[in-house]
């Protein structure tokens, strides 16, 4: 009981990346949740090597957590530099455009380079359909989408950064998995690993208290 206690009161790092193709909008998606922009007119550049970005969020079962948020390049001229961010994550965000048939038959393949590489209990996926606001253009249908999402084991969702559809819901349903993954012991918390970090310990009770020097939370 007290072990869950201090892992419930203290302040958690999720460790998240976002992968797939290039062009299928993982910058938006990240840009739109984090802070709350989209530029229709000038789309974000292409993503070099890596990026990240952070954002709390209070989850629906209580604690506060930090989403270390990491934005990866989808050519295959960055893959040595994204692959070493693998073993290290504890969610991954399959992204794909809708109305790009070739980026959804890749998902299988960035699946299986996380896979290969990860204690597969330590890696939470959500397989996300992006750009669903262009029906007219759409290549993928939703049922193919969902069966894959079954294949892999995973949840499925489309997303929107244009319209703002579904962005929020797609980080924090991952988010709220790993919790859960956390309360039933799925995971662990490991300071060597990284994926998940307590950057907040809880307090103990107050006779068990002892002096310590103060740390700073980085991302």
């Amino acid at each position: 009981m007290a072990g869950e206690y201090q892992l419930a009161s203290s302040q958690l790092q999720f460790r998240i990346l976002l992968l797939g193709d290039a062009d299928v909008g993982k910058t938006s998606l990240l840009l739109r949740y984090t802070e709350g922009d989209f530029w229709d007119d000038q789309p974000p550049s292409s993503t070099v090597g890596v990026e990240f970005y952070c954002r709390m969020l209070e989850l629906a079962s209580g604690p506060r957590v930090k989403l270390q948020l990491w934005d990866t390049a989808g050519a295959e001229r960055y893959r040595s530099i994204t692959r070493s961010f693998y073993r290290n994550t504890v969610g991954v965000l399959l992204v794909f455009d809708v109305t790009n048939r070739t980026s959804f038959d890749h998902i299988e393949d960035w699946y299986q380079q996380v896979a290969s590489m990860q204690v597969p209990d330590k890696v939470l996926y959500l397989l996300v359909g992006h750009k669903s606001d262009l029906q007219q253009a759409r290549q993928v249908s939703t049922q193919e989408a969902e069966n894959l999402a079954a294949v892999l084991g995973t949840s499925f969702l489309e997303t929107s950064a244009k319209t703002n559809s579904n962005v929020a819901l797609a980080f924090e349903t991952l988010a709220h998995d790993i919790q859960q993954a956390l309360q039933n012991g799925a995971i662990k918390v490991d300071g060597v690993w990284g994926g998940v970090r307590v950057i907040h310990r809880a307090q103990p009770p107050r006779n068990q208290r002892r002096k310590k020097p103060s740390r700073q939370c980085q991302c």
